[in-house]
């Protein structure tokens, strides 16, 4: 095998210290070095094909500047841009980011957790998956840093970046109010999740406030394992009720566009016959002849944020931050007032 190329070999071939080759390879001193010697390390430092020992950096600083990310589904549109704007944000701050999907599934989540520890990251990004609180505590047990994205649990006094939910939910479901609709239905995942049962609190409340039924006849849940099969199932109930629905509010994205396959199959006009809000944005909205309304998260606030939050605690692991954030309703065509269809 090729021995690789050290600090000390390019020192050598250039004549000047290793320690100032050191200071240019890790961005140390700038103001202090000479450009154009900087310059001359950098340039012989590719041609040598020279690669950092982060072993060795890691063992004499204690830390390996990686961080685990845990998302709950990496297919999700929404997981795959918070992802990588959080890579974007770590790159920023000289960290790189190991991604693992748990597939809303706490064994996995175990299982990537565990693996991250052995590739001694310096600490997590988690989305976490239903059931996965034991989990949690035992790594504040163990002093490991985290924080918690997108979803958390009331009862883990841990850092957390998260939404509304239950803002956005009740603003989605009023402006369907606002502009006449009587029947207003809601499709959601079967789920203990916190920020899913939010969402639930925020459409009873905002139909509560709006005087409309709240006994639950136009809500509707799915088991997300058999998530194509019960979308459909649970459209037809609606629409098939002696008062059917004139007004759809889904859960999720995934929800959102599994709902709208369907909904284009049976040739059902939107917003002429069925008015539609969708929480969280999807490039396959796109495809759907009606712009939909849809409720967008502060995706570039929580990635950034979320990295923020992690590296403060690296540094200081007793300080906890609990973030709330805004989301905001998109209002397009599919929920245009009844007047006006």
């Amino acid at each position: 095998m090729k021995k690789k190329v050290s600090m000390k070999d390019i020192a050598q071939q250039l004549g000047v210290s290793t320690a100032l080759v050191s200071y240019v390879l890790n961005d140390q001193l700038t103001d202090r070095i000479n450009k154009d010697t900087a310059e001359k390390i950098k340039q012989l430092a590719e041609e040598l094909n020279y690669r950092p020992n982060h072993i060795a950096k890691s063992l004499k600083s204690n830390r390996t500047n990686t961080i685990g990310l845990i998302l709950a589904d990496i297919s999700n549109p929404f997981s795959a841009h918070l992802a990588r704007i959080i890579e974007d944000e770590a790159k920023k701050n000289k960290y790189s980011v190991i991604f693992g999907s748990a597939d809303e599934n706490p064994k996995k989540s175990q299982d990537l957790i565990n693996l991250l520890l052995s590739r001694q990251v310096d600490g997590f990004i988690i989305a976490p998956a239903e059931g996965s609180e034991k989990q949690l505590l035992l790594l504040q047990k163990q002093d490991v840093p985290f924080v918690l994205i997108d979803r958390y649990f009331p009862g883990l006094n841990v850092n957390h970046i998260a939404i509304d939910n239950y803002k956005a939910a009740y603003d989605a479901v009023a402006h369907l109010i606002r502009n006449g609709y009587q029947e207003i239905g809601m499709i959601n995942f079967k789920t203990t999740l916190f920020h899913l049962e939010e969402r639930v609190r925020g459409y009873n409340e905002a139909l509560k406030d709006g005087n409309m039924d709240v006994s639950g006849a136009n809500f509707r849940e799915v088991n997300e394992k058999y998530i194509t099969e019960e979308v459909k199932q649970r459209i037809d109930e609606l629409l098939g009720k002696t008062t059917a629905i004139d007004a759809l509010f889904f859960g999720s994205n995934n929800l959102a566009i599994e709902g709208m396959a369907y909904i284009q199959s049976l040739k059902i006009k939107v917003p002429e016959e069925l008015a539609i809000v969708c929480f969280d944005e999807a490039n396959a909205y796109n495809l759907f002849y009606c712009p939909l309304t849809y409720v967008r998260q502060p995706l570039l606030q929580i990635g950034q944020k979320a990295v923020e939050v992690l590296l403060a605690s690296i540094k200081a692991p007793e300080a906890l931050e609990h973030v709330i954030l805004n989301a905001e309703l998109v209002v397009n065509e599919s929920s245009i007032p009844r007047k006006q269809r």
